[in-house]
């Protein structure tokens, strides 16, 4: 009896080949293989056998193509990626992925003819399997599927679909770059311009689009992206008249572009208490179906036009209200909260490694890495402290804020808070008195709370204060401790007084130290005082100083005792006011310098950077602010002037209107250094008539490059004009010019200036008018004789007679109109001149007060002048320069 061949042994050997393959197991069994050209299972070679048995047990989509005719082979997870061709197992798959065969028979042909194994990530392919021609996106791998005689015999391929990948990062990035468009916020025509700009970045998914904004009874086209405007009509009643089907306009789109047929209509806002403000018409894209993930994504490209759109309106309207400055005063606390939040972490890991370094005993740093760390470190903190500042009015702003009392020693903690800013008081030549005798019982106040009250009023003295002293006094009354701070500063004018204690206000044209600061130390000192339940007054007289009074009650505790000291923010403030009042130590020229660059800047830290970089080029001279500079340069011109924009009394624009305005000082090179960055103030830096401009921060090796660029310039490095020719004028726009038409290199070459004579050596000095200056007025000029090469024992002399010369200066001046000692010194070919400049009243001298040395060291020198004056007195030394000794030996 013949054997039933569905139960015969080919069978069931078949079965276990196909068995646990799922569908496409059951599927491979039950096809007519013998009808194709890889014949019956049972005539299978066993390296298709395994093959087939790898794929079908794999989750991972994978077929397998076998012979000339590319029959394929495929499993469950495959099934997806060919959608309504399924099933195709046993057929040709070039005739089943015909659509985009194109794309995958090179690599498939070379995987099979090299047996190198390609791999395709991202590959877009047309398929066609859900009835329309798809854009999808697929990464796949083709390898050689080799036959039992070794020989390549068909391909391996592994794919994953990796559409919805694509398409949703494409997606993200336009709704991304819709959220970032730039526009001037005010302008709904220049947003609704931008946006449609940024929307036609990606016509994949959005062919074309049209904006219809409310209005006039209806709804009219504002804006169109991906076809002509004339295409839609310019006005409609409602939503209801624009098309949904656009196929009648011609348009084709999407990966294979292919006509346009559909379009949605969107809303422009109108949900849940808003406005609508109009539709935007999409076109939908004729490779992609219009599912939930698409329409969402349209929906949310609408959300960014209403957005805009929104914002634009919103900030017209805000224009025409002209909103109050308390409303603008929120805005203010909001965003520095949000900024001073954002600032915390960076400046945590700013801050924690460099005071790590700092501190580390096993690993000293040189003196010159130690410097500059520690620069970095002063100024983070300063950094920090100001975010601490912002951080407490908007949380006071908000509400959040409140004082957690404890039982202090006010007396000890307010004295020794004083005592952390005494250096910088002694050193910017003021007297700081502290009277803060012990109170009958403990007062209960938040100790941090407090030191911010105590360091913002004496940080504000000291930086409105240049002659005279600062006052502290602390006294209890019966219900309430009262706290004076009185200075004998510039004082505030009687119109200014009601305001002095608004958040952000700032009494415009103030003589000040310097210019830095946000305007919300006094608010802060008021803010603070009233969590308290205390009160914060001012009296004060242009000319003859102010009086801060603080009162605060007693009070009761909220916490139990701890010890309080001052805190690390404390010892940073005073550290950085020490900065800004030490006069500025400079470097000896380097050897072969020409040049002199004068560095003007009010923030010490700056100066000190700027000379760190410079010094080892140019010869540098530093000035706090633009009236001192101007002193300096009729003193002597420097080669270059690099100077900051916002200084106290003279700041660099007026500085640069006066250096351009003096025929003398024309032709000098100017490099303004400014924190305010943008186009604009670019803009205003070159109309001003600016050589260079750079903005705040800055590096190192482009600095040193501009300032290289206009040193040429100003020597006279290119061509000059014909003699006769005016100097070209660039015509005035109607509108604001672009940098382009105002940069240095537009401009006519500057005539060279004659080089200053190099056996001149000269240098200007101020110093404040205290004791410890004398030292530092030491270095000065040691480094300066050296650097003219005066002889040993002639510099010691003029040392000697001049550091006496100073220090009668400091002691016998009074009521110094300037707090400070001006020091002139010149090395000539055949002289050296040293002058001593005081701003006070001489003091007649009486036998007491007589060392009986100084007119001796000085007389010994050379000859020494004394002309006294109601401005001041200038001692003047004059001593013939002697030769050096001669070598041993020469």
């Amino acid at each position: 009896m013949a054997a039933d061949p569905s139960t015969g042994p080919d069978r069931t050997h078949a079965d276990g080949l196909f068995s646990g393959g799922g569908e496409a197991g059951r599927l491979m069994a039950a096809h007519d293989w013998a009808a194709t050209s890889v014949g019956p299972v049972q005539e299978w070679p066993a390296s298709l056998r395994y093959a087939v048995r790898t794929v079908l047990a794999s989750r991972f989509p994978m077929v397998l193509t076998w012979g000339p005719e590319f029959v394929q082979f495929y499993n469950d997870a495959y099934t997806p990626f060919i959608g309504a061709k399924h099933p195709a197992i046993g057929e040709d798959i070039r005739r089943t992925l015909a659509e985009g065969w194109a794309a995958l028979s090179g690599p498939v042909e070379h995987a099979m003819a090299t047996c190198e194994a390609s791999w395709l990530p991202r590959l877009p392919l047309l398929l066609e399997r859900a009835g329309y021609r798809e854009e999808t996106y697929f990464t796949v791998s083709h390898a050689p599927a080799f036959g039992d005689d070794g020989r390549v015999a068909g391909m391996h391929a592994v794919c994953t679909e990796v559409t919805a990948e694509v398409l949703g990062e494409r997606r993200q990035q336009l709704l991304h770059d819709l959220s970032c468009t730039q526009a001037h916020r005010g302008d709904e025509a220049a947003v609704l311009a931008g946006l449609c700009r940024t929307l036609g970045s990606d016509p994949l998914d959005v062919p074309f689009a049209a904006v219809y904004l409310d209005g006039d009874g209806g709804l009219r086209r504002a804006g169109t992206v991906g076809c002509p405007p004339g295409s839609l009509p310019a006005h409609v009643p409602d939503a209801g008249a624009l098309p949904g089907p656009v196929a009648g306009l011609g348009l084709v789109g999407g990966f294979w572009q292919d006509p346009v047929r559909d379009a949605v209509v969107l809303p422009l806002g109108g949900g849940a208490g808003e406005e609508r403000i109009g539709v935007l018409v999409a076109g939908v894209s004729p490779n992609r179906a219009l599912d939930a993930e698409y329409r969402t994504f349209l929906d949310l490209v609408a959300g960014q036009f209403a957005s805009g759109l929104g914002t634009a309106r919103a900030f017209e309207a805000e224009r025409r209200r002209a909103e109050s400055l308390a409303e603008l005063d929120r805005a203010k606390t909001a965003f520095f909260s949000d900024v001073s939040h954002e600032l915390r972490t960076p400046l945590t890991l700013l801050l924690g490694p460099i005071s790590d370094v700092l501190a580390d005993p096993a690993d000293p740093l040189p003196p010159s890495a130690r410097d500059q760390l520690e620069l970095a470190l002063r100024n983070g903190q300063r950094l920090q402290r100001l975010v601490d500042d912002l951080m407490d009015v908007a949380s006071i702003e908000a509400g959040r804020a409140g004082a957690v009392r404890v039982p202090t020693d006010l007396a000890a903690f307010t004295a020794e808070l004083a005592g952390v800013l005494r250096a910088a008081t002694e050193r910017a030549g003021l007297r700081l008195s502290v009277d803060c005798p012990p109170l009958d019982r403990p007062v209960h106040v938040d100790p941090r709370m407090w030191e911010k009250v105590v360091l913002n009023l004496l940080s504000n003295a000291v930086k409105y204060t240049f002659v005279g002293g600062i006052q502290l006094v602390l006294r209890g009354e019966p219900d309430q401790v009262v706290l004076t701070v009185t200075d004998t500063g510039i004082g505030i004018p009687a119109d200014e007084l009601p305001r002095v204690f608004d958040r952000f206000h700032r009494v415009q044209g103030s003589l000040a130290r310097h210019r830095e600061g946000t305007g919300i130390g006094l608010a802060l000192v008021r803010e603070l005082a009233g969590l308290h339940g205390g009160t914060v007054t001012v009296a004060s007289e242009p000319g003859a100083g102010s009086t801060f009074t603080v009162a605060v009650p007693y009070g009761s505790p909220d916490a139990p005792a701890d010890p309080v000291a001052p805190s690390s923010a404390a010892h940073g403030t005073a550290a950085s006011w020490v900065a800004d009042v030490t006069p500025d130590e400079l470097p000896p020229a380097p050897a072969g310098a020409t040049a002199t660059v004068l560095v003007v800047d009010d923030n010490a830290d700056m100066r000190t950077y700027l000379t760190r970089l410079l010094a080892p080029i140019w010869r540098v001279r530093t000035c706090t602010d633009g009236e001192e500079a101007l002193a300096a340069v009729a003193e002597e011109q420097p080669d270059v002037v690099l100077t900051d924009v916002m200084m106290p009394r003279v700041d660099g624009f007026e500085l640069l209107r006066r250096l351009r305005a003096d025929p003398a000082t024309r032709a000098i090179p100017v490099i303004m250094l400014t924190a305010r960055a943008g186009q604009e103030a670019a803009v205003e830096g070159f109309t001003a008539g600016v050589d260079d401009y750079l903005a705040k921060p800055f590096r190192a090796d482009e600095l040193i490059a501009r300032v290289r660029v206009a040193l040429q310039r100003g020597s006279g490095g290119s061509a000059q004009l014909p003699p006769g020719r005016p100097e070209p004028v660039a015509p005035r726009a109607a509108t604001a010019p672009e940098v382009r038409v105002l940069v240095p290199a537009s401009r006519p070459p500057v005539p060279p200036r004659p080089a200053t004579a190099p056996a001149v050596h000269r240098e200007r000095w101020r110093f404040p008018a205290v004791a410890q200056s004398v030292p530092a007025l030491r270095r000065a000029l040691r480094r300066l004789f050296s650097t003219a090469g005066l002889d040993d024992d002639q510099a010691y002399d003029l040392l000697l007679a001049a550091c006496e010369a100073a220090t009668n200066a400091v002691e016998h001046a009074q009521q110094p109109t300037e707090p400070f000692v001006d020091v002139t010194a010149e090395v000539t070919t055949t002289e050296v001149v040293v002058t001593v400049r005081d701003h006070g009243q001489w003091r007649e001298r009486v036998p007491s007060m007589d060392r009986g040395r100084g007119s001796t060291l000085m007389g010994a020198v050379g000859e020494v002048t004394a002309v006294p004056g109601p401005e001041g007195t200038t001692v003047t030394i004059r001593s013939p320069r002697t030769s050096p000794p001669p070598r041993p030996g020469g």
